[in-house]
């Protein structure tokens, strides 16, 4: 890393303590919010803090707080997030729906080439083997999945280079 920041790293890594996933009482996980504010106020400077512990760590309060950071800076606008592929891609197979369902949001929002056959992994993972007792990650990762394709289509129904009507 370029110009080692200790308060960004030691912010990075308080993810995924006091994350609540969800349970019987609650579909949905709760974070840190005013952590992950606090990281995503530093814009690209974070990233590399934030693909460093994507590699490095394994609970799935880190992992699920992490990506919960990530998609909050794309909805924010962050560039460069989908050159971050390699960190996130350790997570394809992961069972979690928790992880899969902030992959898939991630990825809908990056539409990162690689990303799609791991998506239709998951989905059919989750079709045949539904694992959530608490909610279907299956409408996001099948969000996912059709903005990839809506994504495609719009690249060849307006290609300029065939004769259409404009």
């Amino acid at each position: 890393m370029i110009n080692y920041n200790p308060k960004i790293a030691n912010t990075v890594s308080k993810l995924g303590q006091g994350v609540l996933l969800p349970d019987k009482n609650r579909n949905y996980a709760v974070f840190n919010e005013s952590l992950a504010q606090e990281i995503i106020n530093y814009g690209q400077e974070a990233l590399p803090y934030l693909d460093s512990f994507l590699k490095s760590v394994n609970t799935e309060e880190q992992v699920t707080d992490a990506l919960h950071v990530i998609n909050k800076m794309l909805d924010k606008g962050e560039k460069n997030i989908d050159k971050m592929y390699p960190a996130f891609s350790r997570f394809n197979d992961v069972t979690s729906p928790n992880v899969q369902v902030m992959l898939a949001g991630i990825y809908r929002k990056t539409l990162v080439p690689d990303a799609f056959g791991p998506l239709n992994k998951m989905l059919l993972r989750q079709t045949f083997m539904p694992n959530s007792p608490f909610f279907d990650p299956s409408e996001e990762i099948g969000g996912a999945i059709y903005e990839y394709l809506r994504n495609k289509a719009a690249v060849s129904a307006y290609d300029k280079t065939k004769n259409h009507i404009n």
